[in-house]
């Protein structure tokens, strides 16, 4: 090649690097739907789904743009908020698995990663846990095998244990399952059990009205108009003078007695990986939807004393966290 002629291409190509790297600049960067149930209950699996993108190179602000919706409990906003997501052409939504079969009704394209789900196969969600296929994904928290563990785990506290309540949304099918399977445990180890279904946030208070004449303790399923309205659940059943148990430590935090199960801003976290996959081009069927493999206990010692029960020395130790 002469000199001038390589002179040239030189200066053309230098000519074109401004050009390329205009262009990737004003490339808009993709945008996440993150769908909640409230704003104030899920700041620290938000917090922690950023932290997972972060360390994936994804920083909201500037290399991805996150716009955070909020169902406040009511289940008729999934629908209003989904069709908000596909107006502004998001390209990925998070949420969490009872808000999935509303947010697939309005698109079956853009990408849906369920940070936690009760039952992802047994609720349609999904088609198996290994090929999901259509456009969702995301992780399962095996919230109906574990029913049997935290019946257990309430004996130990409560050996006297004879009566249970089960608090659950009625118009969610994730919890419905729960509740049937606790239902099932429940009568398996010989105990009474009072259903109380909820639909809306008021119907909390008749649900745990004079419900200490029917009952011992309650078990509460989780999902998002539970989490919206947990303050007022666990003070109704602190009224009441009812230890209850739930899948997660936010509720324990919060007042609750117990708690069993995986750590939710651990699996906001790694819902950050899937969304990073998805933006890298592999299709959200294509992703296995994974399991945790670890449980955590915690305890809130506060609560017991105020409910007048003693915790078994034993439990303690194993408790992964105390709350004092």
């Amino acid at each position: 090649m002469k000199r001038r002629d390589f002179v040239t291409l030189l200066g053309g190509t230098a000519a074109a690097w401004p050009l390329a790297a205009f262009a990737q600049q004003a490339a808009k960067p993709p945008t996440i739907g993150f769908l909640g149930a409230d704003a104030s209950a899920f700041a620290p699996w938000a917090a922690a789904f950023v932290a997972g993108l972060r360390d994936l190179g994804w920083i909201e602000g500037r290399t991805i743009v996150i716009e955070y919706r909020w169902s406040e409990g009511r289940p008729e906003r999934y629908a209003e908020i989904a069709a908000e997501f596909v107006r502004l052409k998001v390209d990925v939504i998070v949420t969490v698995g009872t808000a999935v079969p509303l947010v697939k009704q309005a698109t079956s394209t853009i990408p849906i990663v369920f940070a936690v789900a009760i039952d992802p196969v047994g609720a349609g969600l999904v088609a198996s846990l290994a090929k999901p296929g259509g456009n969702v994904t995301g992780l399962s928290i095996q919230a109906n095998e574990l029913a049997g563990k935290r019946l257990e785990l309430l004996r130990e506290v409560m050996p006297q244990l004879r009566r249970l309540a089960i608090l659950f949304n009625a118009d969610n099918t994730q919890p419905v399952l729960e509740m049937g399977e606790t239902q099932a445990e429940a009568r398996r180890l010989g105990l009474e059990v009072a259903i109380r279904a909820i639909r809306r946030a008021e119907d909390i208070a008749p649900a745990f009205k004079d419900l200490r004449a029917q009952a011992d303790a309650v078990y509460v399923t989780v999902d998002q108009l539970i989490v919206a309205n947990r303050t007022r659940i666990i003070a109704a059943a602190l009224n009441e003078r009812l230890p209850t148990i739930f899948s997660t430590r936010d509720f324990v935090k919060a007042g609750g007695l117990m708690s069993y199960g995986p750590n939710y801003s651990n699996l906001f976290r790694h819902s950050a990986d899937y969304v990073d996959k998805i933006l890298r081009g592999t299709k959200p069927g294509d992703i296995p939807v994974e399991q945790p493999t670890k449980f955590e206990l915690v305890i809130n010692l506060t609560t017991a004393k105020a409910l007048g029960l003693t915790m078994p020395g034993p439990l303690l130790l194993r408790a992964d966290e105390v709350i004092e």
